[in-house]
């Protein structure tokens, strides 16, 4: 054989290889305004031109029940290496053109290859998930595949930034691999996710649901908490990731990275609380009134939205921040708020990313709903993962501060290093209101006006204990700062606070 006949059946299967299920299957995947894997991967993820492919020619040929020998290319994965911009990233991209992206031996075979080539590298992992489920055709085999993919991505847990990107179904045990990774981001009306599809639970249960509804992509964001990013379309959800990207290190090992430091927008003046304590404000004005270049990526934006979490950079260094939402039930903590802070903690302090506490909350919101929903349960797992943290941790005061919920959002005595308040900052076991009905109940009742007694002890209550002077006093809090000076006070925190330790010290999963 001829060199150059060589070259040309190799550029013949190169071609074959490269477009997947074949024409008719990619125009039905443009029908259904979804991009290919490839175009995934080399056009909206990955610098162009960095993409490393691996086992492009790996193929498993299906012969059971009876079926007929097919050839799959790539079995229905596209996996390699690449560059976010100029940083290596391991990618893998499940191709639902070729037998509707199902799992088989060597599709998991290839995905748990590029998975041993993240932890052996130390780079982040980015799954982009589009599959009908585990191929059957193949029984055990698949769920073998399924199981190799948990376990990896267990142990990659805290060692490297995991990242799943729905495009596409996820259905039956593949939803499990996702659940396990960092961070996972869906699109509008293309990522649907379910252990049961609608079908099945029409059958078992008589009861019907749309997929959209059951297991659709803000169904996911905002109600169930299981996806943590909401696009609207497929561009916009790899434009967040790489932007979620800038703020990471690449693995346990390492501190993020630093860039310049770029002055807020709208710097905070000394008038951002409302003077009636009852009123509310958006957190996330203040946030960005204080970040540089008044940045701010927010994670589970759409869930538990009384509380804030996301990244941001203070004098050029990236820091996660945890925010009480006055705006969304007062700023109390529940079972979700206190779940998702708990698992945001786990994550910055797992790579090495700085905390910042922004305090305005009431307290845990009561009720039997909370009750019976494990709300002692639920809210422990906030104060021990602020607990548990060794990363740097800066706690600011804004309003109030009361009872568990003050203990709870990285008090003093938690372990913060940095504890400051502004001058309108109410630290108390209740709120003045509460507290005075308990504290001078008799003499309100004994007393004439009783309205105008109760007003009077609520003023006295709050002059006692509802400010930040009397923990200032037992040195609770290290310093009482007017709004203005906030950023400038949190920079020089954060350059002499402990530096962020390097190695791992423990998985993302909540408690």
């Amino acid at each position: 054989m001829s060199i150059m006949k060589s070259v040309n059946d190799f550029l013949a299967i190169l071609a074959n290889k490269l477009k997947g299920g074949g024409e008719k299957a990619i125009e039905k995947q443009k029908e259904k305004g979804k991009h290919t894997a490839r175009e995934r991967v080399e056009d909206l993820l990955l610098d162009r031109g960095s993409f490393l492919e691996i086992d492009l020619f790996v193929e498993h040929s299906v012969k059971d029940f009876g079926m007929d020998r097919k050839e799959l290319a790539g079995d229905g994965v596209i996996t390699g290496f690449g560059k976010v911009d100029d940083k290596p990233v391991a990618v893998f991209a499940q191709d639902f053109t070729v037998a509707g992206g199902s799992l088989g031996r060597a599709h998991s075979k290839k995905i748990v290859k590029v998975m041993d080539g993240s932890a052996e590298a130390g780079i982040p992992l980015i799954g982009i998930n589009d599959s009908g489920g585990a191929r059957i055709q193949e029984g055990v085999e698949s769920l073998c595949g399924y199981g190799e993919i948990f376990f990896r991505n267990t142990r990659l847990s805290g060692v490297v930034p995991q990242i799943s990107v729905i495009l596409g179904p996820c259905a039956g045990g593949a939803v499990y691999s996702p659940a396990l990774t960092d961070f996972v981001f869906v699109v509008d009306k293309i990522s649907h996710m379910f252990i049961t599809g609608p079908q099945v639970i029409k059958t078992v249960l008589g009861e019907e649901v749309s997929q959209e509804e059951l297991g659709g992509a803000m169904t996911h964001a905002a109600i169930t908490g299981n996806a943590h990013f909401y696009a609207r379309s497929e561009p916009e959800a790899f434009e967040t990731l790489k932007k979620l990207l800038s703020f990471l290190p690449p693995n346990s090992s390492r501190n993020p990275p630093v860039s310049k430091p770029i002055p807020p927008d709208s710097p905070l003046g000394d008038d951002v609380i409302p003077d009636n304590r009852r009123r509310a404000y958006c957190v996330k004005e203040i946030i960005r009134g204080i970040v540089d270049g008044s940045d701010f990526l927010e994670v589970h934006e759409h869930y538990a939205r009384n509380i804030v979490v996301g990244f941001a950079r203070l004098s050029g260094r990236s820091i996660g921040i945890v925010a009480n939402q006055p705006r969304v039930l007062a700023g109390v903590l529940d079972v979700n708020a206190s779940d998702k802070a708990a698992r945001f903690i786990r994550f910055c302090d797992s790579f090495n990313i700085p905390l910042l506490t922004m305090v305005d909350t009431p307290g845990y919101l009561p009720g039997v709903d909370q009750e019976h929903a494990g709300v002692i349960r639920h809210g422990a797992k906030i104060l021990y993962a602020y607990s548990e943290a060794t990363v740097p941790k800066l706690t600011l005061i804004m309003r109030k501060a009361y009872g568990g919920a003050y203990i709870a959002m990285c008090s003093r005595h938690l372990g913060a290093d940095f504890v400051a308040s502004w001058p309108c900052g109410e630290i108390a076991v209740m709120g003045p209101e509460g507290a005075a009905n308990i504290i001078f109940r008799k003499e309100i009742e004994a007393a004439e006006d009783q309205e105008a007694c109760r007003q009077e002890k609520v003023r006295e209550y709050e002059e006692k204990f509802a400010n930040p002077y009397v923990a200032a006093k037992k040195g609770y809090i290290d310093t009482i700062i007017r709004s203005s000076e906030t950023r400038d006070t949190l920079i020089k925190a954060l350059s002499v606070v402990k530096q962020s330790r390097t190695g791992r010290s423990h998985g993302n999963m909540p408690l």
